[in-house]
């Protein structure tokens, strides 16, 4: 059968797909396969290896008539079409769970580095600007035994309650549901999304992107936070009005944010974003370790290997399609 993939991928995991089926990759790792390349190559497609960052939509799968496998190297899938996928009996796979520890590294690095101006540091000996030390130079926000309020108490955000734990934090936590399994194991708190908002120093986008949290902070939720408050995205773009944000950090309606994610990526030297100084900005790399990356990559090609052989995908996104096949 055939396989199509959408990025350059280690020869290792492309060599277990390659046991019993043929593939076509697209060859560079950084750069999008082009949108009527994928068109093209799906029409005798058995499995797709995608990413968060393709378009897989009711096009492609119209094109697609022997699609059996879609499988994300991610764990959101809110850039495929579900509902097309599972209406043609095609299997969607995604990779949970793999990535939390990870991204909850990169979430607090990146709550360190946005609260200490550590990249405007590095940035302002880089320039020559350092000549000695004063009394408020890049002067920032204390961590330690300040308030975090986490949106979205998942793995991810059970990683980051760990790891504010032991800086002394207060934790909050938002959630669709509450989770008092949580509130036992790591001491956080249940709150309102308003009052975790006024409350907290640290406010950590960590929800997955649905109908329901599109633009979950907007103008209205950010002049709830503290004007010191420090706003972290690792969760999805979509999550966040960057409009409304971007004049809140103009106005320093709020002292900082940290990204990772975009409404729109990748983002360009022209992206009014970069010429603000106060934030810190990542090109989407908060499941970005060797390790982690290699698992992910693994458990996406034998979400492929298992559906097309037949066997029930572990992680799978729409289990209604077992339903329907019976």
């Amino acid at each position: 059968m055939k396989i199509v993939i959408t990025r350059r991928i280690p020869d290792s995991i492309k060599q277990m797909l390659e046991v019993n089926h043929t593939t076509y990759m697209w060859q560079e790792e950084n750069v999008p396969i082009p949108y009527e390349l994928l068109l093209e190559q799906v029409k005798d497609a058995d499995a797709l290896f995608t990413n968060v960052s393709d378009r897989i939509d009711k096009p492609i799968f119209q094109a697609a008539p022997k699609l059996k496998v879609v499988s994300t190297m991610a764990v959101g899938y809110d850039n495929i079409d579900i509902g097309e996928a599972t209406a043609r009996g095609i299997l969607v796979g995604h990779t949970p769970d793999v990535l939390s520890e990870a991204v909850a590294d990169l979430t607090f690095a990146l709550l360190l580095a946005t609260a200490r101006k550590v990249v405007e540091a590095m940035n302002y000996i880089k320039e020559g600007s350092w000549k000695g030390w004063g009394p408020m130079l890049l002067t920032g926000q204390n961590v330690y035994n300040s308030t975090v309020g986490i949106i979205g108490m998942g793995g991810i955000g059970k990683g980051v309650a760990r790891r504010a734990s032991g800086f002394g934090m207060r934790i909050l936590y938002h959630n669709r549901r509450r989770r008092e399994d949580m509130e036992q194991e790591l001491g956080v708190e249940y709150s309102s999304l308003d009052d975790l908002l006024q409350a907290s120093d640290f406010v950590v986008m960590l929800a997955p992107a649905t109908l329901e949290t599109r633009r979950m902070i907007g103008e209205r939720e950010l002049s709830l936070m503290k004007p010191t408050a420090i706003l972290i995205n690792t969760s999805r773009g979509s999550n966040i009005d960057e409009t409304a944000l971007i004049t809140a950090l103009k106005k320093r309606q709020i002292w900082g944010a940290g990204l990772d994610v975009f409404e729109v990526e990748p983002i360009h030297a022209d992206h009014p974003l970069i010429a603000l100084d106060n934030v810190v900005l990542l090109p989407h790399i908060g499941s970005a370790t060797v390790a982690t990356r290699m698992e992910m990559a693994e458990m996406t090609a034998l979400n492929i290997l298992m559906g097309l052989s037949g066997k029930k995908i572990i992680n799978i996104v729409n289990p209604d399609v077992y339903n329907m096949r019976g």
